[in-house]
C-alpha cells in the first residue's frame, strides 16, 4: 500500500503540473503577461493565493486553476515561490525607463503621484506587504496598474493603489513598467 503523499509533495506536483504552465517551475515566466513569483515574499504570495481562493481577487487565466489549489496548499506554494531565484528582466527602450525611474523615485507632485519606492523599496525588492516588482515583465506590471485604475483590481492595497494609478498617465505606467524590468 503506498503511502500518502506528504504536504510538499503535493506542493511540488502543483508547482509542476498547474502552476508550471504560466509560471515555469522556476517561477520565471517567460510570458509578458503572466508574472514572475520567484523570489517574491511568501506573505505577499499567500495573501493573493488566498485571495483568489476566496473570490476577492480575479483573472481569467487563474479561474480555471483555482479550484485545484486548496487552503492547505497555499502555504507551501508561497514558500516554493518564495525560495526561488528570479531572473533578471530586460528594458527595451532606456529613454522610458529613465522616466519611469524619476516617477518610482521621486514621483510627480503636480499630479500627486506619490514615489514608488515608500512601498516597493529602492531596489524594487517590496517587503511581505508590498510586493517586489524588480524585474518584473513591463506588460504584467502595466497591466496591473491599469487594472487598479480602472478599479479591476481592488483587492490587497487596491484603496492605495488605486489612487496612485488613477493619478498617472498611460505614458507614466509604461515608463515606471519599464523601469521595474530592468531593476
Amino acid at each position: 500500500m503506498a503511502a500518502a503523499p506528504t504536504p510538499a509533495e503535493d506542493v511540488t506536483t502543483l508547482v509542476t503540473t498547474v502552476c508550471n504552465a504560466c509560471h515555469m517551475p522556476d517561477g520565471n515566466s517567460v510570458v509578458p503577461m503572466f508574472p514572475k513569483l520567484a523570489g517574491q515574499h511568501a506573505e505577499y504570495l499567500e495573501k493573493q493565493l488566498a485571495d483568489y481562493v476566496a473570490g476577492k481577487r480575479a483573472n481569467d487565466a487563474m479561474g480555471p486553476v483555482i479550484p485545484q489549489i486548496k487552503a492547505a496548499d497555499i502555504k507551501g506554494i508561497a514558500a516554493f515561490y518564495a525560495g526561488q531565484k528570479p531572473a533578471p528582466g530586460t528594458v527595451n527602450d532606456a529613454a522610458l525607463a529613465e522616466a519611469g525611474r524619476k516617477l518610482y523615485e521621486d514621483g510627480n507632485e503636480e499630479s500627486g503621484v506619490p514615489a514608488c519606492v515608500g512601498c516597493h523599496q529602492p531596489a524594487g525588492e517590496g517587503n511581505p506587504r508590498f510586493p517586489r516588482l524588480a524585474g518584473q515583465h513591463q506588460a504584467y506590471t502595466s497591466l496591473e496598474m491599469q487594472d487598479f485604475k480602472t478599479g479591476l483590481r481592488a483587492n490587497d492595497k487596491g484603496k492605495v493603489m488605486r489612487a496612485v494609478a488613477d493619478r498617472l498617465t498611460e505614458t507614466e505606467i509604461y515608463a515606471v513598467a519599464e523601469y521595474l524590468a530592468g531593476l
